[in-house]
């Protein structure tokens, strides 16, 4: 991990003189520790002093041992914990005028100007009332004896911050709250389980999930397992819902499947506002079809468990921007809130984002469900069409005349699946034959296709250019009018050689998409693949397990290679999410002297109380400097302070459970290349085109941006997290701030924000 050169901040001098106080406070949500953390260290790297604020708003207003000073070595370990590490807890005092009089005395005391709160939107708003009213409790203080004049000076403004924590993910102006990946990824372990059982014994399973405002987990859980009906808030059934109901859990039954899965939130309504509840529709379904029903209320086990590499590390993005924010504000900027729009930190004005969340509750008790929708955004609304789609719309009783084949190229990835299911059922609702090629480009040539059902879409590395007759007489021979290829770079590259054939071969001229899939995420054009977040999460996951087997003993530093390629996606995000001290990778290069500069910032840390070190290494970072010699130096070096273990991963990394992300990215992937290809060939046959001028124009403009021989983009977003990752890791390097995440309005942004998840 070398050092970087100085960018143009200068942020390592902005906190000089200026102190930093950071709370949690309404329900707790798994990254906030993460959070908590960048907020500490990166505070700390800037020069301020830090503090803990323990308890919430009710340790700001009690004081006392409830505000402590932090240290770098106070945050460690705390990236794997769920929950909040320095205490949250619901406040009367605060909402009291008395109360914010004793909190601004304790914060005026110890010199405290910037405020960090990560919280809900009452927790937010809690905050922007307290620096709107700084001034006149300041003035109060004075007049009472509380504080002197030049106390009072020197603390004449508050900086307020937040960053939203819930795992409801039912805040206006950002992609995901900090808290809602974790909780997806507990619901979904436990569909999973529950699904086993009720194929077992032919059950139907009513599962409700937290949201008494919205609807957002029900919704990604119903996407991501195929649920048969999902209940929430925003969207009330008609009110001749339980026949519907009972018709659609009737049909999947004739239909061959062995059980039913209802998704319900908490808060889900009908259209006159009466409550629906898991028992309501249990006693339905057992009524009428006299189905074997159970119920399960999974209740705070959605707030529990680990944090998934999501939440940790957008919670340690959201903090060192969260500081940033705080130390370049001015007593005429507004309270601000930190959001995630697409890979960008935003920075929105609060008071924005929390009128918007409140219109989405009036809309709801007024009866404007339509509205509600659309104010929870565009990626909420799409999710939700996508959903009825799938699980809701049947295949029309006339055809479109159009096929279309899909295929899997190159290594498997978790939630490739997803995609395939998605683009086969939307197919389907579109009237198109669907079919599909076994051992991908190769398969193809070989007449390897059929209907869903005779065979699968098993996926092979070969590419096509050799195969390009026996291809075009196949696609002629199946009647093929599209082609949906999901794979990783196999399948960009493949794709391109078909392109390159349609000069000789009129039989290639048809519209392909090509849906990224492979852990390495290196496919040109797309910031995510399918099956890179489980990958992570897979290697998030060991990290912890094998730094937690050093527990109790001497001092310990373990290297891990990871998968990728040339690509160090898998390695540097799991840094971020891990806590590594050195991440090495392909894309930036490093030599012996960067390798001598990390040996000696872990034997300085192993003076501290921290006795555990973590590097990564990625696969194909350096054909010279291997696992293998970076584990013999670090040895040889640390002999007498730390001892050293040796892991590589390997292809652990491409299996498991894919993750709600996966599961989810992949099916709205599948159901948007079926309808871009569904108008690209309605365009033809309406303009009578021949297919033979169709240009799929985008891959051939993403040749120019693709580094083929080491099959990675040119750019890749994530390459600019890594200075962050060291600045956590305890490095003296410059966090170049010229790209500033500006302050936006909700307004302009349209809440439209498109979620990753």
């Amino acid at each position: 991990m070398a050092q970087s050169p100085s960018g143009h901040g200068h942020t390592e001098n902005l906190g000089i003189g200026k102190a930093i106080a950071v709370l949690t406070s309404g329900g707790d949500a798994q990254g906030m520790n993460a959070a908590v953390r960048a907020v500490v260290r990166v505070g700390i790297y800037t020069g301020a002093k830090v503090y803990f604020v323990h308890e919430g708003y009710q340790g700001l207003v009690d004081g006392g041992d409830n505000i402590k000073e932090a240290t770098w070595e106070s945050v460690s370990m705390m990236l794997q914990l769920g929950g909040t590490v320095i205490g949250s807890a619901r406040c009367q005092d605060f909402r009291t005028r008395e109360g914010r009089l004793k909190a601004a005395l304790n914060l005026v005391k110890r010199g405290i100007t910037n405020l960090c709160v990560i919280g809900g939107d009452g927790s937010l708003t809690g905050a922007d009332t307290f620096r709107a009213e700084w001034s006149s409790l300041l003035d109060e203080l004075v007049k009472g004896g509380g504080i002197t004049a030049e106390e009072a000076k020197k603390s004449s403004y508050l900086n307020i911050v937040g960053m939203v924590g819930s795992i409801d993910n039912d805040f206006c102006g950002t992609d995901m709250t900090i808290g809602t990946d974790s909780a997806l990824h507990r619901i979904m372990e436990i569909v999973d389980a529950i699904t086993t059982t009720a194929q077992s014994h032919q059950r139907t399973f009513v599962l409700e999930v937290m949201g008494r405002h919205c609807g957002y987990l029900a919704l990604i859980t119903a996407l991501a397992c195929g649920a048969d009906w999902v209940f929430i808030p925003e969207s009330p059934p008609e009110d001749d819902w339980e026949d519907h109901l009972c018709r659609r859990l009737t049909e999947t039954r004739l239909g061959g499947s062995r059980l039913n899965i209802i998704i319900v939130a908490e808060g889900a309504i009908d259209k006159h506002g009466k409550a629906i509840t898991a028992d309501d529709i249990k006693t339905l379904v057992v009524k009428r079809l006299e189905y074997d029903t159970r119920v399960t209320i999974l209740g705070h086990v959605q707030r529990g468990g680990t944090p998934s590499a999501f939440d940790r590390i957008l919670g340690s993005r959201m903090g060192v921007e969260a500081v940033m924010a705080l130390l370049e504000g001015t007593p005429d900027t507004p309270a601000c809130v930190v959001s995630l729009s697409g890979n960008q930190a935003v920075r929105l004005p609060l008071m924005e984002c929390v009128q918007v969340t409140k219109d989405v509750t009036t809309a709801m008790n007024e009866g404007r469900f339509e509205d509600a929708l659309k104010l929870r955004g565009r990626s909420f609304l799409n999710n939700w069409n996508v959903y009825k789609l799938l699980a809701h719309i049947r295949p029309p009783s006339t055809k479109s005349g159009y096929t279309l084949a899909v295929l899997n190229v190159g290594a498997p990835a978790a939630g490739m699946n997803a995609a395939v299911r998605s683009t086969v059922r939307i197919g389907l609702i579109h009237g198109h034959r669907m079919l599909a090629v076994h051992d991908g480009f190769e398969g193809l040539a070989e007449g390897k296709v059929g209907t869903w059902g005779t065979m699968d879409a098993s996926p092979a590395r070969t590419l096509p250019k050799k195969y390009f007759e026996e291809i075009s007489i196949n696609i002629s021979n199946f009647g093929i009018h599209g082609l949906v290829i999901i794979g990783g770079f196999e399948a960009f590259t493949g794709s391109l050689e078909l392109m390159e054939g349609r000069a000789k071969f009129e039989e290639l001229c048809i519209p392909l998409c090509v849906i990224p899939a492979t852990v390495s995420n290196n496919v040109p054009g797309s910031d995510f693949s399918i099956g890179a977040d489980t990958a992570l999460n897979t290697i998030t996951t060991t990290c912890d397990r094998i730094k937690q087997s050093a527990a109790g003993t001497k001092r310990r530093v373990f290297i891990i290679e990871t998968m990728g390629g040339f690509c160090g996606y898998l390695a540097t995000m799991a840094g971020l999410a891990g806590g590594a001290d050195a991440v090495y990778i392909y894309e930036e290069r490093f030599n012996i002297h960067d390798l001598q500069v990390n040996v000696e910032h872990l034997t300085e840390k192993m003076k501290t109380t921290v006795k555990r070190g973590l590097v990564l290494r990625n696969e194909r970072c350096n054909e010279n400097y291997t696992t293998d010699f970076i584990y013999n130096l670090y040895s040889e070096e640390g002999k007498g302070i730390f001892d050293c273990r040796k892991n590589v991963l390997g292809h652990m990394q491409q299996g498991g459970t894919p993750t709600p992300f996966d599961r989810n990215f992949g099916t709205k992937m599948g159901a948007k290349a079926v309808a871009w290809i569904t108008g690209k060939i309605k365009e033809c046959t309406r303009s009578h085109t021949s297919m033979q001028n169709l240009v799929f124009q985008p891959l051939t403009e993403l040749k120019e941006q693709t580094d083929f021989e080491h099959r990675i983009p040119k750019e890749q977003w994530w390459l600019k997290l890594r200075p962050i990752l060291k600045i956590l890791a305890k490095y003296n390097i410059e966090l170049d701030t010229t790209e500033k995440a500006h302050l936006e309005h909700v307004t302009r942004k349209g809440i439209a924000l498109e979620s990753n998840i």
